[in-house]
């Protein structure tokens, strides 16, 4: 009974608040097209375990706290991102490739795309979380959006590393996408961690030039 309330009342707000409903219609239409089209059915399923987690929080946090219009925003980009990167596997992806003939590189660099958005696009809603929701001090939630995307980062390194080489080996080629770099995971750690900092510069710099000053 009490799960059927919550529900409806999250049906309530998505009408009071129509971007959030465009943002979740978005990648619904984004996720089903990346299943849809996917060349690796295994591997999709592989790329997209951590996205069920993250969708699953979301939704159990959205009873208690709500993010900010700009947050779901930069949130729905980053998912579509990444789905979009699981329909072809990160190293065959089209956008990719069409990039390394563009500016003539070496590799597909869409997994670089997507490691620095994960810094780049997390960093704000992260910090919201901690200054609003938590109620963290303002000088904490700044460098911890940071620290937990060096973090996060480091860790799904080693998670590739366990499933690619102890759980799907059959499939580790592609869910790693090294492409022959040997200093792969190091370089997607960097990135995430140079597009967290950017953000919150960013920010912090905004926030100074218009004088918005927060709790």
């Amino acid at each position: 009974m009490s799960f059927t309330i919550a529900i409806s009342k999250q049906r309530v707000e998505l009408r009071r608040n129509p971007w959030l409903f465009f943002f979740i219609l978005a990648f619904i239409l984004a996720w089903a097209n990346s299943l849809i089209g996917t060349t690796d059915v295994a591997n999709w399923m592989l790329e997209n375990t951590l996205t069920f987690i993250f969708i699953f929080f979301l939704v159990l946090s959205y009873k208690k706290y709500q993010f900010s219009d700009l947050s779901y925003l930069l949130i729905c980009i980053y998912l579509c991102l990444h789905v979009y990167g699981s329909k072809y596997t990160y190293a065959e992806n089209p956008f990719g490739y069409w990039l390394k003939d563009l500016f003539n590189t070496s590799r597909n660099h869409y997994d670089r795309i997507v490691h620095f958005s994960f810094g780049f696009l997390l960093a704000y809603p992260m910090r919201e979380m901690f200054l609003k929701w938590l109620k963290y001090p303002r000088w904490v939630a700044w460098l911890l959006p940071i620290e937990i995307t060096l973090s996060v980062s480091a860790f799904y390194e080693l998670i590739e590393w366990a499933v690619a080489d102890f759980f799907f080996k059959a499939h580790g080629d592609s869910y790693l996408g090294t492409q022959g770099d040997i200093w792969d995971a190091q370089k997607d750690i960097f990135v995430a961690c140079c597009g967290a900092i950017i953000a919150t510069t960013i920010v912090s710099l905004v926030k100074r030039i218009f004088k918005i000053y927060e709790e």
